[in-house]
């Protein structure tokens, strides 16, 4: 039964052609036409999908070339680019005639690991790819899996958790346990101090691509390796608008996630860029975040639990874990809030784990380092019994920016230490259960957050979700700066594809509607300190977009940057610093 489903599946996918090939060969390179193979291979180990295509096209012979065909669609599928082995086998012949397929798009992320066996990749193509009328599934598709390596998933009703353990025999996992380096032609993987990236070209090459029915690539998702941004300029002679930094060659991490093979920091990502430019675009928002708050009638239920629980006295070792278990109960889930961008887009993922991760460390559920120690840590028993025997705290994450300096004809910018700021205040609590701002924060407060903003980088490089966030708050300042400074308008670009209503569509991913608690407590001489904790992720650019200053250092910087006789579909390169 479960190989004529497989079967009924990967016909779909391969359009009939590999109908009567026994399964065993299905993943694996063919064999023939030895001449021409290495050619092909040489393309694909580069990531170049398009040359090899036109290289097997160039065959006269039908067989030579449908051979070709395969090893490239082949190859496709190991390395998860299942709409390029679609659009790949679409191109085959059979019996003279052309098989249709369902042209979609793959909501497919890049995956680690090796090659996988046949039950594997259909259970993958199964779970990632759009609906293609799945008849196992009932015609339905899931939304793309989303793993920082952080320990947090988001379930069917969109409960955002913490993994207590992982999950054995998932398609995920089992592709996934080992890292593997990007396949990336040689100019590309080396560091560079300051790498360009044309916006406008990079559009105009996922516009072709995609008109052309291709996947956009891996190095195109992954901006050319790009791990921050420290330079914006505009040619307006030419059109364009770039952006630069440091960049390297990268590898996927266990969990799926590219890093620089130099630094081990996220690559920025295109998707995440979109989303930006639409949110500071016309149409957008302009400001975006996120929120996660207890409700109600929870806070209600605990804060009464606590005060019952304390006037009773102390408790008994023996009644404290289910003491503490009931905290959870008691308070329930709480509400996640997302506005901006789109609830089911990177970003919103991205913040909103980065934000549950930040209050988990500050209640001691999560290690945050040394130089990171927890509430309970900071609080000496003078100030737990000064204290009340609740404490709701709100902490939250915004963006740190030193400044953005300009040149004097405005075609080159830069940023300059741009990082995030977690800030704090007590909050008071009502016999509503009612938050109410005191607009202040005690000292305890106040220092964990100063301690998370002073050693965050340090907190980034081994947590990646917050140098996430760091990359998602780069980008942000860059999409603010072409919004504010009318950079499209000066170089005559629309945003194309990438635009608000563009045919670009970033990856979606399950939406986070609600989260466990973030409660936990600790007793000070037979007191019982219970900590919750409210807050969110915020992105204003108001404040640092109006204070940029003109600096005469960066007069030439745009000039320096420039491409020199760039091949055509090019669309980035290395500057000298």
């Amino acid at each position: 039964m479960r190989y004529e489903r497989n079967q009924r599946i990967l016909t779909r996918l391969l359009s009939g052609v590999l109908c009567g090939m026994s399964f065993c060969t299905l993943l694996t390179a063919f064999a023939g036409a030895a001449e021409h193979d290495q050619t092909v291979a040489a393309y694909l180990q580069a990531g170049e999908f398009q040359p090899a295509v036109q290289y097997a096209n160039s065959m006269t012979e039908q067989s030579v070339r449908d051979a070709l065909l395969k090893q490239i669609a082949e190859f496709q599928v190991q390395h998860d680019e299942l709409d390029a082995a679609r659009a790949t086998t679409n191109r085959m012949s059979r019996s003279g005639e052309r098989s249709e397929v369902t042209a979609s798009r793959s909501r497919s992320k890049s995956l680690g690991g090796g090659a996988a066996d046949f039950d594997s990749l259909i259970e993958l193509i199964e779970t990632v790819v759009e609906p293609l009328t799945w008849e196992a599934v009932g015609g339905l598709g899931t939304i793309t899996e989303f793993d920082t390596g952080g320990g947090i998933y988001v379930d069917a009703d969109g409960l955002l958790s913490r993994k207590m353990e992982k999950q054995s025999g998932s398609a995920l996992q089992d592709l996934a346990k080992s890292a593997r380096i990007a396949d990336l032609n040689t100019d590309m993987s080396q560091p560079s101090a300051l790498r360009v990236v044309s916006l406008t070209r990079l559009e105009q090459a996922v516009r072709e691509r995609m008109e052309s029915g291709l996947p956009v690539v891996e190095s195109m998702k992954n901006l050319a390796g790009l791990y921050r941004v420290e330079h914006i300029f505009i040619y307006p002679e030419t059109g364009e608008i770039v952006i630069a930094g440091p960049a390297a060659g990268w590898q996927y991490t266990a969990a799926g996630m590219p890093v620089s093979s130099t630094t081990q920091w996220p690559t920025l990502q295109l998707d995440d860029l979109v989303t930006l430019l639409r949110t500071y675009g016309p149409e957008g928002q302009r400001i975006f975040g996120c929120s996660i708050d207890p409700r109600p009638e929870g806070l209600q239920e605990l804060t009464s639990y606590v005060n019952e629980s304390n006037a009773r006295g102390a408790l008994s070792p023996r009644a404290v874990r289910s003491w503490a278990n009931q905290l959870q109960r008691k308070l329930g889930l709480q509400n996640v809030t997302i506005y901006g961008v789109p609830e089911d887009s990177r970003v919103a993922r991205v913040i909103v784990e980065a934000d549950y991760r930040m209050k988990l460390i500050g209640i001691g559920e999560v290690e945050g380092g040394s130089k990171i120690p927890d509430f309970f840590e900071l609080m000496t028993a003078e100030q737990a019994a000064a204290n009340g025997s609740l404490d709701a705290l709100r902490w939250w994450l915004s963006l740190r920016c030193e400044s953005v300096l300009h040149s004097s004809d405005r075609d080159a910018f830069r940023i300059q230490e741009s990082s995030v700021l977690c800030q704090s205040e007590n909050q008071f609590v009502t016999a509503k259960g009612e938050r109410v701002a005191t607009g202040t924060a005690e000292q305890n407060n106040r220092q964990f957050a100063s301690n998370l903003t002073n050693n965050f980088e340090e907190l980034a490089s081994r947590d990646l979700v917050f140098a996430d966030l760091q990359n998602i708050f780069d980008l942000a300042i860059v999409s603010g700066l072409i919004s504010q400074q009318q950079l499209t308008e000066r170089v005559n670009w629309d945003l194309g594809s990438f635009a608000s209503r563009g045919e670009y569509e970033p990856a979606q991913y399950a939406v986070p509607r609600q989260v466990d608690s973030v409660v936990n407590h600790k007793v000070f001489n037979g007191k019982n300190i219970v900590v919750q904790v409210a807050g969110g992720v915020q992105v204003n650019l108001t404040s640092t977009l109006s204070s940029i200053q003109e600096s005469s250092r960066l007069d030439q910087a745009a000039e320096n940057a420039q491409a020199q006789n760039l091949a055509p579909g090019r669309w980035w390169w290395d500057a000298s610093k």
